[in-house]
């Protein structure tokens, strides 16, 4: 295949023949350049491919309890017939499970130990179609029964209370009776009947879940409050979302897991978007060291540039040579770093405890953090983004050098040679 003549003398300059001890130096800068952008680039696409890995851990442990669409009435008051709404929900093809609930705050108390709650009536049943927390324990969720008054609630909270299966608790529910001497606020003693772990801090240390006929009696609602719903995918939940407030109407509320966590969600968003920034500037420092090592070639080729000069070359032509090279060098650095990063990224399971078995060290001790394992997920959706900016960025740093080797004068180079 025969190439333009700028390709190949680009090229040419790329390997820097090592033939002479300077252009042996200045392919030693060169390849540091080529090695500084790979190493930017596999450092960025590890990183988020973590962050993505953490998050993905995060969220389904978050919505093994929570559902990925929640529906209330507008007015705040209970729902007289619950199936009629799951019913119209379930014509959206994207809902493929359903089940009512009463959300309520709570205080829990054992003894002089007291903390705020979540309360979450439910049917167990029903439940079982939404989470993947009551599916997994149906036999816990089975003995709540309606007017036992029985609750499960996370481990953390047991462990804290002090309390296990078959152990008295009292709810304090918000709103009381008024009475001459003041507002008088209702108690109820339940009893543990189960505890889950669903590996999320928020939830094992502050949901309690108990029979949703118990809670509407006790929060004197009537009924369910609201219904739950599943989706085929949970990262279409605000798609969902919206084109089910389209079909309900305005009496009824319509919120997604990621509206009811919008401070978790946006947090993860802004860590991301800031990493992404700080490493992007260390790719842009390796990219931009191509500037030198450009002007150092244009300084070291002036007499070729000449020759090419008086044999026709033009100044574009000139000025595309040294384009090539830079380019080839950012090619290069980007290709290499998204071989390295994806390697890394895709065996970090492996990588991870090597390291640790290796060093005796652990990185993520699981006596302290939840997470005691490097999870990573790599996304072509950030992987992408970071290729394109990685080669914009090397081809920007070949401009000047380029443009400086295109007013060399022939004459003026030849003068002493």
């Amino acid at each position: 295949m025969n190439l333009p003549y700028e390709w190949r003398v680009g090229w040419r300059y790329t390997r820097a023949s090592r033939s002479a001890r300077r252009n042996g130096f200045i392919s030693c800068i060169t390849g540091v350049s080529v090695l500084g952008i790979t190493l930017g680039v596999a450092a960025l696409i590890i990183v988020l491919s973590v962050m993505n890995g953490f998050q993905k851990e995060v969220r389904d442990r978050m919505l093994s309890v929570v559902a990925h669409v929640e529906l209330y009435d507008a007015n705040g008051e209970g729902l007289a017939d619950w199936h009629t709404l799951a019913t119209q929900a379930k014509q959206n093809p994207a809902v493929i499970g359903a089940a009512p609930f009463v959300p309520a705050q709570a205080l829990i108390a054992r003894g002089e130990d007291m903390r705020g709650a979540m309360v979450r009536g439910i049917i167990p049943s029903e439940e079982a179609t939404v989470t993947p927390l009551a599916a997994s324990m149906q036999d816990t969720f089975a003995r709540l029964q309606s007017g036992q008054w029985g609750v499960v609630i996370g481990h953390e909270m047991a462990r804290v209370m002090g309390v296990t299966v078959g152990d008295p608790l009292t709810v304090v529910a918000p709103s009381g009776q008024v009475t001459p001497a003041g507002v008088v606020p209702r108690l109820k003693q339940v009893t543990v009947v189960g505890v889950f772990n669903a590996g999320h801090y928020e939830y094992d240390s502050g949901l309690v879940l108990m029979h949703a006929d118990d809670a509407a009696r006790l929060f004197r609602t009537g009924g369910p409050t609201g219904v739950q719903l599943k989706l085929k995918d949970a990262q279409d939940a605000r798609r969902v979302a919206a084109e089910l407030a389209e079909s309900l109407g305005a009496d009824v509320i319509v919120r997604d897991w990621t509206h009811t966590n919008r401070t978790w969600f946006d947090a993860v968003q802004v860590e991301k978007r800031m990493m992404f920034i700080i490493l992007t500037l260390i790719v842009a420092v390796a990219a931009f060291n191509l500037v030198s090592t450009l002007v150092m070639t244009v300084t070291d080729k002036r007499a070729d540039i000449a020759i090419l000069r008086t044999l026709g070359a033009s100044p574009r032509s000139i000025m595309g040579i040294f384009m090539v090279q830079g380019a080839l060098s950012g090619v290069m650095g980007t290709l290499g770093g998204l071989g390295l990063g994806l390697l890394v990224a895709f065996n970090i399971d492996v990588i991870v405890p090597a390291i640790e078995q290796a060093l005796g060290v652990h990185f993520l001790p699981g006596s302290i953090y939840l997470i005691s394992k490097m999870p990573s997920d790599p996304q072509w959706a950030d992987i992408t983004p970071i290729a394109l900016i990685s080669l914009v960025l090397s081809l920007a740093a070949t401009l000047y050098p380029s443009w400086r080797a295109s007013r060399v004068q022939p004459a003026e180079a030849l003068r002493y040679e």
